[in-house]
């Protein structure tokens, strides 16, 4: 009876074990996907030049209105911060927040006064890739046919 008893605290003490380094482990997991993430962000997007490469419209081609605009996301924390445009001298600001997992990008350039095409460059923006020097962006939340391909200079 007694080594049952034994037997059975160490299975238990194993067990208890097994669960204990498993949660753990998820945890560390997660913890070291946000920073992969967190360091592929600031490394290639954050605070560097892009151009806006390509824009369609409901099918229309719209790329001629960005021609000459560099635009730059600014860090306040891995997902918010300042964003400008700017063009011959001309320095458009806003702001710039993303999700936890950086698929959404969320544009909004305000001041002082925006250029009528920067509304169609106004909105939440989600990643369909991030193959840099080219970052392409669709609409959040909807199959609208629009989307903007950002290139890296």
């Amino acid at each position: 009876m007694p080594s049952m008893i034994y037997k059975s605290r160490f299975i238990i003490a194993l067990l208890t074990a097994t669960i204990l380094l498993a949660t753990s482990c998820e945890k560390a997991k997660d913890t070291y996907v946000t920073n992969v993430l967190e360091q592929y962000f600031e490394t290639n997007i954050l605070n560097r030049d892009f151009i806006v490469n390509y824009a369609s419209n409901d099918s229309i081609n719209i790329t001629s209105q960005y021609d000459g605009w560099v635009f730059r996301l600014l860090k306040n924390t891995f997902y918010d911060g300042p964003m400008t445009a700017t063009k011959n001298g001309t320095v458009i600001t806003g702001t710039w927040t993303s999700n936890e997992d950086f698929g959404k990008l969320v544009i909004n350039l305000t001041q002082p006064n925006i250029p009528s095409e920067f509304n169609f460059l106004n909105r939440q923006w989600r990643f369909t890739s991030k193959a840099i020097p080219i970052m392409k962006l669709a609409p959040w939340g909807t199959s609208d046919p629009k989307e903007v391909h950002m290139q890296r200079l």
